[in-house]
């Protein structure tokens, strides 16, 4: 495909979590001084001070709407909606931060999807893979992961699963032939707690069924109850014999 346009569309859904939006806007904020950036922010109709946050900065926000929605990626589908073609799609939950981001966006084309690594907590840090593991397990995150909106103008998140709809993206984008790019410079930070950490792997073994097949299935749910078993394994000592 022919070349981006640069523009990064960074969307954030929330709903009561007033709390912790404020610092992910300002990480916004401080980007938007060096990068092409739209802000929008799906509410789902708070009740708490959210909406005083978003108000407080309302001039640095493309967009924002606060509604009912049905559930986080109802939401994110909505974002996806409003967000301009052809940019970059980059979805921060609440507490979620930017801490870097690409130099020269210019440099991508439409087919790419650009992908960084994302700090979780103080010391761990979730490395990206865009091979053979996505087969296996989502590994990719949003916080640190650019996707081109023509790649998939049409709201592109399946809303029957309730934790894994961007594992289901994902791996579509894959299978779809999408063009895979990492970026040193692509850093996000993730707040603990978000949907993805609910941990339903049930709902994982369907999605890999579903875009890979019985075997892919069979291999994930292997390696799972494998690094399950690891941890104990590790404890027991070996026999000594005299």
């Amino acid at each position: 495909m022919n070349s981006a346009n640069g523009k990064i569309s960074v969307i954030t859904v929330v709903k009561n979590d007033d709390y912790y939006l404020e610092e992910t806007i300002i990480s916004v904020i401080e980007k938007k001084k060096t990068a092409d950036i739209d802000y929008i922010i799906i509410d789902g109709g708070s009740t708490d001070g959210t909406l005083d946050i978003i108000k407080k900065y309302a001039e640095y926000i493309s967009c924002w709407v606060s509604e009912a929605d049905n559930g986080i990626y109802d939401a994110m589908n909505k974002g996806w909606e409003i967000a301009a073609d052809n940019s970059f799609i980059l979805f921060l939950g609440a507490g979620d931060i930017i801490l870097s981001l690409p130099a020269d966006m210019n440099c991508y084309r439409q087919d790419d999807v650009v992908y960084g690594f994302v700090q979780m907590g103080e010391t761990v840090v979730f490395n990206s893979r865009a091979d053979f593991h996505l087969k296996l397990y989502n590994a990719l995150h949003h916080q640190a992961l650019l996707v081109n909106k023509a790649l998939y103008p049409s709201p592109p998140f399946n809303c029957r699963y309730q934790v894994y709809a961007d594992f289901d993206f994902n791996q579509r984008l894959m299978k779809s032939g999408a063009h895979f790019v990492y970026a040193s410079e692509l850093i996000g930070y993730a707040h603990p707690g978000g949907v993805s950490d609910r941990h339903c792997f049930p709902e994982s073994l369907q999605i890999i069924m579903a875009n890979y097949g019985f075997s892919w299935a069979l291999l994930a749910f292997a390696g799972y109850y494998a690094m399950k078993i690891l941890p104990f394994l590790k404890r027991l000592r070996p026999y000594q014999y005299t």
